[in-house]
């Protein structure tokens, strides 16, 4: 076992194996908090917020050149039909299709679990589904481009009828947005683009300025500042998909797991950023020396692997626990956005007792990269242990109810006592009033 990870063992056999485990719950939940209302980061956002929604675009343009050291004025902001379609056709081929793919996979999911565009209407009651008018996406791009993001909101919100669609990204590749990001944008049909992050574009477009339209709804990651400004105008004046961040992925591991699979799944996301988590939970002890083993000589091979260690030695855990099932009740505790099983045989069985993740990636050969990239679900996915209340993005959450009632005369005769008798008992007599007048005419 590799003398540099051992720390990252713990087994339920040590004497003080709950206060670990405590103690690494409650890092994993700080870091993944956003800073209290009464922060200086919060205080800031909101002082951002209130600026961008009084001076629209001059603040935009101020707090593009001091974050991002990008001077975009007013019409710059928005990326040009030209530009979209150059950085579409620089695509490689082989990208080209492989993004289709994921495209097609995507479309294909989100249209077979949609429940909007019906309406029910029975007995004088029932519902229809209406979707969002318009959506603003948040795509990441200070670390790396992320043409899947685009993928995995955008997708989700076409099938469920959205009309119009806002892309934002952070202007840090030679000062615009990067190719592959636009040409994904272009593939989709999306032609609203605009080079702006931050706290800045959370504002622009949840308030509207003098040359960008005002959303009604935000989806998409981004960093502890991108994420506290959507907190603070999510139902105010838009709609958001969830507070979302840093990654995360638990992994419930049995004696039949690859070591070295495993290892390489937790790297996977502890290459994200230093702030990312890796665990493991399992019932075998020589698994968990192998994995260490594992994780230790892949580490040194990968580019990010100073963000990696710093994840591993901080968030990241290997757990040796009496059971699975008491695997399966950590793993419910921690209610991580992604859920690896690797239990052989029993994977699919262990799979269907767990009842708080994000996305469950069932059996050894469905890593996180394969929801991340290409099955269908959006890896839009609630972090935090925000999965005990929240779930993944769909093509649901861009469709709204409308409740439709309509009562018949003889309807109205029928329920009439009922509702005037509740009506008085709340001592609303102009609600009463508004029944009884129907009777007398």
């Amino acid at each position: 076992m590799s003398d540099t990870l051992q720390d990252l063992l713990i087994a339920s056999s040590d004497s003080d194996f709950d206060i670990k485990l405590t103690q690494l719950r409650s890092d994993m939940s700080l870091a993944a908090r956003l800073a209290g209302h009464d922060s200086e980061q919060n205080r800031t956002v909101a002082r951002i917020l209130c600026d961008v929604a009084e001076r629209g675009d001059r603040a935009v343009t101020q707090y593009t050149k001091q974050f991002d050291d990008v001077e975009l004025h007013g019409a710059e902001f928005r990326i040009g039909p030209d530009e979209l379609r150059a950085a579409h056709a620089s695509l490689d081929a082989e990208l080209l299709a492989s993004l289709r793919g994921a495209i097609d996979n995507v479309r294909a999911y989100q249209e077979k679990i949609f429940v909007g565009g019906r309406s029910t209407f029975s007995e004088g009651t029932g519902i229809r589904y209406t979707p969002i008018r318009r959506v603003g996406v948040c795509v990441p791009g200070a670390a790396a481009p992320l043409p899947s993001t685009v993928i995995m909101t955008v997708v989700p919100a076409q099938v469920a009828g959205v009309g119009d669609i806002a892309v934002v990204s952070p202007p840090r590749y030679q000062g615009s947005i990067h190719p592959v990001i636009l040409a994904v944008c272009h593939e989709l049909g999306v032609e609203e683009v605009y080079r702006i992050g931050g706290v800045q574009a959370v504002g622009a477009i949840a308030y509207g300025t003098q040359t960008i339209a005002k959303v009604d709804m935000i989806v998409g990651p981004g960093n502890s500042w991108v994420q506290a400004a959507k907190k603070n105008v999510a139902g105010d004046c838009v709609g958001i998909d969830s507070v979302a961040g840093p990654s995360e992925v638990f992994i419930i591991a049995g004696d039949q797991a690859n070591p070295a699979w495993v290892a390489a799944d937790m790297l996977s996301q502890a290459e994200h950023a230093a702030d990312s988590s890796a665990i493991v939970a399992t019932d075998s002890r020589p698994l968990a020396e192998a994995i260490l083993t594992h994780l230790s000589s892949q580490l040194r091979e990968l580019p990010r692997a100073a963000d990696a260690a710093e994840s591993l030695r901080k968030f990241s855990r290997v757990i040796v626990v009496e059971s699975l099932e008491r695997a399966v009740e950590l793993a419910d505790a921690f209610a991580s956005e992604h859920l690896e099983i690797q239990c052989g045989d029993r994977s699919r069985a262990i799979a269907e007792k767990v009842h708080n993740a994000g996305a469950i990636f069932i059996g050894p050969h469905t890593p996180v990269a394969v929801g991340d990239y290409w099955a269908g679900p959006s890896h839009t996915l609630p972090t935090g242990t925000r999965a005990t209340f929240s779930s993944a993005v769909t093509s649901n959450d861009f469709v709204k109810s409308i409740s439709l009632i309509e009562y018949t005369a003889a309807q109205l005769a029928a329920a009439a006592d009922d509702i005037i008798r509740l009506a008085e008992t709340e001592g609303l007599d102009a609600h009463a009033r508004s029944i009884k007048v129907r009777g007398e005419s």
